[in-house]
């Protein structure tokens, strides 16, 4: 599979998954007066002509060996609107180099979404045997790891010097109620959240303002001079429909070819959003009900659907009073990682439906081991894996070498000038939560005031039950995070050639009517229908595959209304 983002998420960071990935970072224009997004300079001139950025536009990837691949590093100003100021970012990039001379057309580049999935691990765990061998004769396939994820230098970490907690807590402490009404369970609700947002700040602080997705945009241009491309050509799933719709807005006219699948609307905010998956969350753990004997067949937890309702429901009631044994946990299976466990379950159903259903199984036996390892993304196939069991067993520090090292080799005319700031805290070798939860709360405009995430969770539990007040506490972090600059607000590239959005019907984590949406603002924007439940389509279906590889190749339209079916 090549659809993403990968499942390593922990309950307090779920719902942020894809509900804040609005590629709407600080350090850059405001909207209009009309929500919109008035258009960068970097639109209408070329930054790659500005003194200031020169150097960084004219690098040369100094490529080498790993593994069955090429690696190279490059590096980007921490601050584009200083970037002389010496502070950079150095970040991973890697190479299959799959063209056939004579019919080579460029590099295609990738990004699995997250935020915070590493693309340099994408390439390594073999994303390009997955692809068209059309594609791949056309095209050497790219990835890279953007600001602070991964092996960028230096990384995100919301784990402090001296503490061995990840930014969702170590797993076995209590978490808030599902939905919390008391005012003791609000006040622990939000406790929770503060302590969350102050270790990130006291571990990477500086970092902060600067992982937006505008700039990661602006990193992925710079990119695309390193690698003697005119143009860019694009696949984004998931958040990385965020990260190519930025680029579409600030370089219009450097886009070759973009696919955009699983779309992020950007005019939503953070309440639409989360109602929006929360409910996709709750419609797909019925779909899973309705058809789990179709996809699994006798693995299911229950003889009919509404057997399978009532043993989650019963789950759902009995974790709620007394979290289930997991082993090595101390605490064990609660409610709320019950719910974690179903949701991201839903991503990929011809993978993960018949784990969920064992696990279901064993915890309504009494183990709840099998659901929490789930919830981790520690069993079975991870949805933005290519044949791993999660991506952990290569991190690429030994592959790629030290990103600083290889800085020393990237001609950008006054590398050795630049300095990386490290970590105020301990970078775990994954830092996809931490980077997930900077990004999507720099991205998206969050109240101040908690009353109004209490205002929401009668509507959310309306509309999606757990799936929906899960969602709102899970948004509750980004309360004390600092500002971005960024609303809400309508595409607007004009000049863009046309861009093919894939929307997949019963889409639970960026529900199809945000494609449809998202495919509406674009002009000339195309819209690839995919008729089946699971997260993104590209990777997944021999229909959709020929299509978007079409477009990849030769820039076929995808004429309207078209649609693939499972």
């Amino acid at each position: 599979m090549i659809t993403a983002p990968t499942r390593r998420r922990q309950a307090l960071v779920l719902a942020l998954a894809v509900v804040g990935a609005t590629s709407l970072g600080a350090c850059t224009v405001g909207s209009g007066p009309d929500g919109s997004r008035p258009r960068s300079s970097a639109a209408t001139a070329d930054p790659a002509d500005r003194p200031d950025l020169r150097r960084f536009y004219g690098q040369k990837l100094a490529w080498k060996p790993c593994g069955d691949h090429t690696c190279a590093s490059l590096t980007v100003p921490m601050d584009y609107s200083r970037p002389g100021n010496g502070r950079t970012f150095v970040l991973p990039v890697a190479k299959a180099v799959t063209a056939v001379p004579g019919k080579r057309v460029g590099s295609v580049v990738l990004n699995p979404g997250g935020p915070g999935e590493r693309g340099v691990q994408l390439i390594k765990d073999g994303v390009a045997d997955e692809i068209g061998r059309g594609v791949r004769e056309r095209f050497d396939v790219v990835s890279f790891d953007p600001r602070g994820v991964g092996e960028s230098k230096p990384a995100l970490t919301c784990t402090p010097a001296g503490s061995t907690d990840s930014a969702s807590g170590d797993g076995d402490a209590p978490v808030a109620p599902l939905h919390p009404r008391t005012d003791s369970e609000r006040a622990a609700a939000l406790a929770g959240a503060r302590a969350t947002a102050a270790d990130c700040r006291k571990a990477s602080g500086p970092l902060l303002p600067h992982v937006g997705t505008d700039d990661a945009a602006r990193d992925l241009d710079v990119l695309r001079a390193a690698l003697g491309e005119r143009r860019l050509t694009y696949v984004g799933w998931s958040y990385g429909t965020s990260l190519g719709t930025s680029y579409a807005e600030q370089f219009p006219r450097r886009v070759r070819a973009m696919v955009l699948d699983g779309a992020v609307d950007p005019s939503l905010d953070w309440r639409q959003r989360m109602l929006g998956q929360s409910t996709g969350f709750r419609k797909a753990v019925e779909e899973y009900a309705a058809s789990c004997a179709d996809v699994v067949g006798d693995a299911c937890p229950g003889a009919t659907p509404e057997e399978i309702r009532a043993l989650i429901d019963r789950l759902v009631e009995r974790t709620q009073r007394e979290p289930l044994p997991v082993d090595g946990s101390a605490y064990g299976l609660d409610a709320a990682t019950l719910v974690s466990a179903l949701s991201l379950s839903m991503y990929t159903p011809e993978s993960q439906w018949e784990a969920l259903s064992e696990a279901l199984r064993a915890t309504d036996d009494g183990d709840g081991t099998k659901l929490a390892a789930l919830a981790a993304g520690e069993d079975g196939p991870a949805d933005g894996d290519t044949g791993s069991s999660d991506g952990s067993e290569e991190t690429g520090s030994t592959e790629t070498g030290s990103a600083e090292n290889d800085a020393e080799e990237t001609d950008t005319g006054e590398t050795g000038a630049d300095r990386t700031e490290p970590s105020a805290g301990t970078v775990p070798e994954d830092n996809s939560e931490a980077a997930l939860l900077a990004i999507n709360c720099l991205d998206v405009p969050h109240p101040r005031d908690a009353q109004a995430y209490w205002d929401a969770l009668a509507p959310a539990e309306k509309a999606a039950g757990v799936y929906g007040t899960t969602g709102v506490t899970s948004e509750l972090v980004c309360k004390d995070w600092p500002a971005g600059a960024q609303r809400p607000h309508r595409v607007r590239a004009t000049g863009v050639p046309p861009v093919l959005v894939v929307g997949t019907a019963g889409d639970p984590a960026t529900p199809y009517g945000e494609a449809v949406s998202l495919a509406r603002q674009f002009p000339g924007g195309m819209l690839l229908s995919f008729e089946a439940p699971g997260h993104t389509g590209y990777g997944r279906n021999p229909c959709v595959d020929k299509k978007v590889e079409e477009y990849l190749i030769s820039l076929t339209k995808v004429r309207p209304g078209t649609t693939c079916t499972a």
